[in-house]
């Protein structure tokens, strides 16, 4: 008699793999309004000193001159009232450890060893200065553009408060170019791109988030006021804010002010 045929279980399925967690984006260190001012105001400092020797371009230079300073006003409202790493006071405490890294550099400079010089922190101090120095200038290169499209310095000279103005936007172009520098210095010794902070809002890497709240909406709504005032200025000059196809070019208006 033939015993039954026994039936072995059938192997069970290899157990899959746990899944791996989705990759993090990183941490959140500055928030979109931060980032959208950054962006508006490299555009309307761009834009204004590569019109500001075109007499057709005159109309856009002098709007890009009030959004600077709109901007400016912004940003000062939004370090006091917003959140604390918007805060200007931490560009300020950033920037006052320069001293202590000069001192440093010339007691190593006097003793022939610049082994221990923390090169890296140099770069991020001539960044932040960089900052700082704009933010400084942007108010009296503002007023002197609008003083000197309103003849306000005649009796200081025809032509004194727009040298002055020349003299103020080229030193911000010197701060530009040296935060463009610093930018590239950093993301080349740490071989990381410094620059997509400003971009992304974010950083690589494991922990917690050090801005909370990305807030969005003020972002947009800057740049919508952006936007809406650039758009109430062209409707201010009767050939808008560009120069026309056919070569007229945009008169001036005395009834705006410059930048």
């Amino acid at each position: 008699m033939q015993s039954a045929p026994t039936f072995q279980p059938a192997a069970s399925a290899p157990a899959s793999a746990p899944a791996r967690p989705a990759a993090q984006p990183g941490r959140r260190v500055t928030d979109a309004p931060t980032r959208m001012f950054h962006a508006l105001f490299a555009l309307s400092f761009a834009g204004a000193y590569l019109t500001a020797d075109a007499e057709p371009w005159r109309a856009l230079h002098v709007t890009l001159g009030y959004t600077l300073a709109g901007l400016l006003v912004f940003r000062v409202l939004y370090g006091l009232f917003g959140p604390r790493q918007a805060g200007l006071g931490q560009l300020w405490r950033k920037a006052g450890n320069a001293p202590a890294w000069l001192r440093g550099l010339a007691q190593a400079a006097r003793s022939r060893s610049l082994q221990g010089i923390n090169w890296g922190q140099g770069q991020y101090l001539l960044m932040v200065g960089a900052v700082v120095g704009l933010l400084l200038l942007a108010l009296p290169l503002t007023l002197s553009g609008w003083g000197a499209y309103n003849e306000w310095g005649a009796f200081l000279g025809d032509d004194a408060l727009a040298e002055v103005h020349e003299f103020i936007a080229n030193a911000a172009l010197a701060l530009v170019l040296g935060h463009l520098t610093a930018i590239v210095g950093l993301s080349l010794l740490r071989r990381k791109n410094q620059a997509l902070p400003m971009l992304s809002g974010r950083v690589a890497g494991p922990g917690p988030d050090l801005v909370k709240n990305n807030r969005a909406g003020v972002a947009v709504a800057l740049l919508l006021a952006v936007l809406a005032f650039g758009a109430w200025q062209w409707q201010q000059y009767p050939s808008g804010l560009v120069p026309t196809p056919t070569g007229a070019g945009v008169q001036s208006d005395r009834e705006h002010g410059d930048d």
